[in-house]
């Protein structure tokens, strides 16, 4: 059984803020024997000594600032919990969780939290993972929300609310230096890295492949948009990808778009579950992210 008494702790918070113990006293309505006996129950109890008492003053000890620090955190989560429960909304200084699929672009991510790297007092983690541990946090309420290019569909024990974000287009990315050409016919002596055949940009491609008889020769593939961004950049094969993935290399011309496939989009993804309290920061996200602008 915990030793510890929120109630003493409480008083303690109350007299270490203001430094004075009669005035807390006079603020509380309580008396200052009574205040008092509740700071040195919390000290015996926790064989601790929290004040020095220099004139009329107390000063923390140590320890004291320790157990303040831990104070300030618990009391303040505590009127959180109250806003919370009381008028059915999160504080905006309460962290918003968001989950993305780990081979997600990074660059479409940040475009996204946007809004939260130009507000100097937002508080957000961001976690990555696979799709099924992104679901799974999500039903467990370890998540706000989950970004992925994978759509999901409800089910009898968990409706999953799945909208669709952003829609960009596919490009031939690679190198300068070959000539650019719409005929993507025009590209057969050139080495591709391309994502995994399971894919949907590579099913989408094979494709188009076929239709204009090419013959790509694959040297490399990989299903992380920032291995395939690295591999464009470095190895250098042509590959297919949005623009958002390298807008830096496209803006300093160490890659160049050669073409746009005709039809062939990345989808993004926002994924929530039902629940009745959401995160304030949550509808300022949605309202903020323009696809245009990622």
């Amino acid at each position: 059984m915990s030793r510890l008494n929120y109630h003493h702790l409480y008083y303690f918070w109350q007299v270490a803020k203001g430094g004075n113990l009669t005035e807390t006293a006079q603020r509380l309505h309580i008396s200052q024997s009574a205040l008092s006996s509740q700071i040195k129950q919390l000290e015996q109890s926790m064989q601790v000594q929290l004040f020095n008492r220099q004139g009329r003053k107390l000063v923390l000890t140590d320890s004291g600032y320790q157990t303040l620090k831990y104070a300030e955190d618990i009391f303040s989560r505590g009127a959180e919990l109250e806003q919370l429960l009381q008028q059915g909304m999160q504080p905006q200084r309460s962290p918003i969780r968001i989950g993305a699929l780990a081979t997600m672009s990074r660059n479409f991510i940040e475009s996204f939290i946007a809004p939260l790297l130009a507000t100097a007092d937002s508080r957000y983690s961001l976690l990555s993972m696979n799709q099924t541990a992104l679901l799974n946090a999500l039903a467990g309420h370890q998540l706000d929300l989950a970004l992925s290019n994978i759509a999901v569909q409800g089910n009898d024990s968990q409706l999953w609310q799945c909208r669709l974000l952003a829609r960009q287009p596919v490009a031939v990315i690679g190198p300068p230096g070959t000539a650019q050409t719409d005929n993507l016919a025009e590209y057969q002596q050139r080495r591709w890295v391309l994502p995994p055949v399971q894919s949907p940009i590579r099913t989408a491609f094979d494709a188009l492949a076929a239709q204009y008889q090419l013959q790509p020769d694959v040297v490399a593939e990989a299903d992380d948009m920032a291995m395939l961004r690295l591999l464009a950049r470095d190895s250098g094969a042509l590959t297919v990808m949005p623009e958002v993935v390298v807008k830096d290399e496209l803006q300093s011309g160490r890659l160049v778009k050669y073409l746009t496939l005709p039809q062939v989009y990345e989808n993004f993804y926002i994924i929530t579950t039902q629940r009745d309290l959401l995160h304030p920061q949550l509808t300022q996200l949605l309202q903020a992210f323009s696809p245009a602008g990622g």
